[in-house]
């Protein structure tokens, strides 16, 4: 393989369970070259292995379903000579059952198997791992580290967070020795972590590395927030715990980045931040109440920033929808208005957004601080609940001129609405705006995916019905020395977006 494409980064992956065959490799590098002392780490990590790992545990998930397959007689005119005897084996292959003219379906029991990781977390028997290592399973076995096997319910789990909750009972020959969760945020790029799991199928296995980068978004899901790690982890190592070096468990690991399938040294956990209150609702409900506000975010860039007159640069969540029945649209919060706090927490970035609101209480009264035409403004907003199916989701007065200073500020070509352009483009009736007719293949409204048929509702955070109405909102921000706009512009179904374009 050419050394450029083996280099090459794969897929995030979910840590599969562990495969059933193992392919060992080893090769030589040249010779051995002095290490520095500051990259030798600590000099026995045995003690903290030895202190922990009575609480790693292996989990063992079998599912069985019923695979019906289905024997089908020949259809025969009726009358035929062959027909008795078609009639007469297809019964036979089928237990000598009949009456529905040959075509019989036999039950099949299909049984598959997967093992992963997962540790204790109280002596009581309360153990945690990735949702995706139980899936659907109908029989989990937890088996602890001597290899005593236990039998495991599901108490909760969580697609979202790729978390579950599990229980065994404990016996007197056999008492649960548990680990504490640390605090995740406290854990910086370089700190030592040790990761102990069973990699295909090698269970009790213990690797070490460090902490290569917090706050990674792999785009798994909505709340994505992980801790990067090289310490090696593989498919076996899903669901097990990521230790710092006072045997606190700091991370759960989830997902690796490999080319290859096995550890390439970027592996991916869920930090202990996050998972605890999740953890927390499974063991009290059975599920995970997240926190709701009711907005449709985008993240605000460079150029949004400064048509926004946003002060401090880019930052927070541009609210680009509202829920007409959530708790912002309540609270006041409004189209345009770009969220920079919640609850105290500054959202530095849209992402943030989804996660903080997820893990405040359902109910709870918060003050939601937005950035509305440059002035800060606080907005009292009472949560609701976020359900599972949500997502953290006239006449033609066309002037030449105008047109054409529009096409030269923005490389569109614009018109109002007409009923040819609302049946060509299939717009949606009641939707009011400027259309978009033509899109500069050159310009920077193609680079940010304006298209034909769309509409520009807003220019500047003002509403614009016109061509001329577009024209002289640029004219206007161009005076205040603005060197970006921001357009709302919808689609033909009525769903809008932000989007910032250069004025030069």
């Amino acid at each position: 393989m050419h050394p450029v494409e083996a280099a090459r980064p794969g897929p995030f992956t979910r840590l599969r369970p562990a495969a059933a065959a193992i392919l060992l490799g080893v090769s030589v590098l040249g010779s051995a070259l002095p290490v520095p002392a500051f990259a030798k780490g600590p000099a026995s990590l045995a003690d903290l292995s030895e202190q922990v790992t009575d609480a790693v545990v292996n989990i063992s998930a079998s599912t069985t379903v019923e695979a019906r397959s289905t024997r089908t007689m020949p259809q025969l005119p009726p009358g035929t000579p062959f027909e008795d005897l078609f009639e007469e084996f297809f019964n036979k292959r089928n237990g000598g059952r009949g009456g529905s003219g040959g075509n019989e379906e036999a039950p099949r029991a299909r049984k598959s198997n997967s093992l992963g990781s997962g540790f204790i977390i109280d002596a009581s028997g309360i153990v945690v791992t990735n949702n995706h290592v139980i899936g659907d399973a109908n029989d989990i076995q937890v088996i602890l580290h001597d290899g005593t096997k236990l039998k495991a319910e599901i108490v909760g789990k969580d697609s979202k967070i790729d978390l579950a909750v599990l229980r065994v009972k404990p016996t007197a020959d056999h008492p649960l020795k548990a680990v504490p969760f640390g605090d995740s945020d406290k854990m910086r790029p370089g700190d030592w972590v040790i990761a102990i799991g069973n990699p295909f199928g090698l269970g009790g296995s213990v690797s070490a590395g460090i902490v290569s980068a917090r706050g990674r978004n792999i785009e798994s899901g909505p709340y994505d927030n992980y801790i990067q790690t090289d310490a090696a982890i593989n498919k076996g190592n899903s669901g097990g715990p990521l230790f710092n070096m006072d045997g606190e468990v700091i991370g759960i690991n989830t997902a690796i980045l490999s080319p290859t399938g096995g550890s390439v040294g970027i592996g991916f956990a869920v930090p202990s931040n996050t998972s605890k209150p999740v953890i927390d609702q499974l063991r009290e409900y059975g599920e995970v109440r997240r926190g709701w506000l009711g907005v449709r975010i985008q993240n605000v860039d460079d150029t949004t920033a400064e048509a926004l007159g946003l002060k401090g640069g880019a930052r927070g969540a541009l609210v680009a929808g509202v829920d007409e029945k959530g708790p912002a649209k309540a609270a006041g919060i409004d189209v345009g208005d770009v969220i920079v706090k919640f609850n105290g927490t500054p959202v530095k970035a849209s992402s943030d957004l989804p996660r903080i609101v997820a893990s405040t209480p359902v109910g709870q009264k918060v003050d939601v601080v937005v950035v509305r035409k440059g002035d800060e403004v606080t907005k009292p907003v009472t949560l609701g609940r976020l359900e599972d199916t949500e997502k953290p989701q006239q006449a033609n007065l066309k002037q030449p001129d105008t047109e054409s200073t529009v096409r030269q500020a923005l490389g569109l070509s614009l018109s109002g609405v007409t009923d040819e352009l609302r049946k060509r483009y299939n717009i949606k009736d009641g939707q009011k705006g400027v259309v978009v007719t033509r899109v500069d293949p050159n310009s920077n409204a193609a680079d940010k995916r304006i298209q034909p048929g769309e509409m520009i509702v807003e220019v500047g955070q003002e509403a614009v019905s016109t061509p001329a109405d577009v024209t002289k909102r640029i004219d206007a921000l161009k005076k205040d020395g603005r060197k970006s706009v921001l357009l709302l512009v919808a689609n033909a179904s009525g769903d809008v977006r932000f989007v910032a374009l250069g004025l030069d």
